[in-house]
């Protein structure tokens, strides 16, 4: 599932497998390899998330400086345990087991949890997006010359169906900017950088999001991986 932008991130703050040959994809190579998810993946580190039992983060957002959006999420992994943490509420339910009570908290997390992990949410998500790779584009933000992976989501299942989302990427194939666009929609919903990479127990992770002009940020403290 992907982030709910205009639900939570924009509602919230006024609002959801193995790699092959990775370092064949350049922004020189218009050949992407068999497995292009995979490979784009493990440049992220998803090659240890086998490893991994416990991830804890803070999802913050600011708008015009001020904070208007903070939680805090701990995930059982093996599990699939999730607890929340936010405005001194503290809520802890399975996955397996959503239900009125817990919709909303859950719709959150599969928001936050898009914004942390989304290269390891296009192997997770193959049998519900279409994909299409571009060897050179121009980058919504930097305006800098990039390669381009759309992911598209379907019509049905998640908690918004039918989105999609261009991610633009350096000479190192980590993502660096992105695009949403609700409804697969021609125009960009919102673009933001990715940045402010941390590596944890394996995992590269972007901590920082902003747009252009920097009245939007979204970014994550209190990242840790057991």
């Amino acid at each position: 599932m992907r982030p709910i932008f205009l639900f939570l991130a924009f509602l919230a703050f006024a609002s959801c497998r193995e790699a092959a040959s990775p370092d064949t994809i350049t922004e020189t190579n218009p050949q992407p390899p068999a497995d292009l998810l995979g490979a784009l993946a493990e440049k992220h580190g998803f090659n240890n998330w086998s490893r991994v039992n416990r991830i804890r983060f803070s999802f913050n957002v600011e708008r015009g400086g001020a904070l208007t959006t903070q939680r805090s999420w701990i995930w059982e992994v093996r599990e699939n345990r999730v607890t929340r943490i936010a405005e001194g509420d503290t809520l802890t339910y399975l996955r397996s087991e959503v239900d009125s009570a817990t919709a909303k908290a859950d719709a959150g997390f599969i928001n936050d949890k898009y914004w942390l992990l989304a290269p390891y949410q296009w192997v997770w998500d193959r049998g519900s997006i279409t994909h299409t790779y571009q060897d050179t584009a121009r980058a919504p933000i930097s305006g800098e010359s990039m390669a381009k992976l759309t992911i598209a989501y379907g019509q049905e299942g998640g908690y918004t169906p039918g989105d999609a989302y261009d991610f633009y990427f350096g000479k190192d194939s980590v993502v660096r900017e992105w695009v949403y666009r609700r409804g697969n929609q021609p125009e960009p919903s919102l673009a933001t950088t990715w940045e402010g990479y941390q590596e944890h127990g394996g995992l590269l992770i972007s901590t920082v999001h902003q747009n252009a002009d920097g009245s939007f940020k979204l970014y994550f403290t209190g990242v840790a991986v057991d």
